[in-house]
């Protein structure tokens, strides 16, 4: 009986831990994300994407890809901007866990299964400033399927940070029908390559 109450309190310490330090990240990233419109400038794009793609008439299509250009440009400055006032953040609370499940003190007691998210939103910056001056010279609906891989990834990114990268995965999969791997695979290969360095401690 001692043993069951003992893990009870164990497990009710771990969460109060676990959901302060959550409540703290969404604080300290929603601080930053504040001062722009980056997720409605996403969400018009993303919107804008689907009405293209459905439109039947090549004119009217070629007005709305026209149109998109100058969101995604206003998108790329805002995260650009972003991405730079969050790298002056303290090391300290910038740390994310590789650690698939959220857990109490991770980036304390296991500190070299961390990465820094700050250097993360910067590859992401780049990512989405490469996609939106299409550096690639990719035709319309290849340069939209890449920018909108792009800006899932960030998301996912900001999900793992303010909870877990299991949590991140699932939301990106209900939200967007999209895969954490199949985002990685269909971002810029500069990105791809930069993300997964950076994950993996290089």
């Amino acid at each position: 009986m001692e043993t069951i109450l003992l893990l009870v309190l164990l497990c009710g310490v771990a969460f109060v831990l676990k959901s302060r330090d959550q409540r703290r990240r969404i604080a300290l990233l929603g601080s930053h994300l504040g001062n722009y419109e980056i997720e409605k400038l996403m969400e018009k794009l993303t919107d804008g994407y689907m009405r293209c793609l459905g439109e039947p008439d090549a004119e009217r299509r070629a007005q709305i890809w026209s149109m998109l250009t100058t969101t995604e440009q206003d998108l790329s400055a805002q995260f650009t901007r972003f991405a730079a006032g969050f790298a002056r953040v303290d090391d300290a609370d910038a740390r994310v866990s590789k650690i698939p499940l959220a857990l109490p003190l991770a980036n304390t007691l296991f500190p070299a299964a961390t990465f820094d998210v700050r250097k993360a939103f910067a590859i992401h910056a780049q990512g989405i400033a490469d996609a939106a001056a299409n550096t690639l010279d990719q035709p319309p609906k290849a340069k939209a399927f890449m920018m909108s891989a792009e800006l899932f990834l960030m998301q996912h990114t900001c999900h793992w940070f303010c909870k877990s990268k299991i949590v991140a995965s699932a939301r990106m999969m209900a939200r967007h029908q999209t895969s954490y791997q199949l985002a990685l695979e269909s971002v810029a290969p500069a990105t791809r390559a930069a993300y997964r360095q950076l994950l993996q401690g290089r």
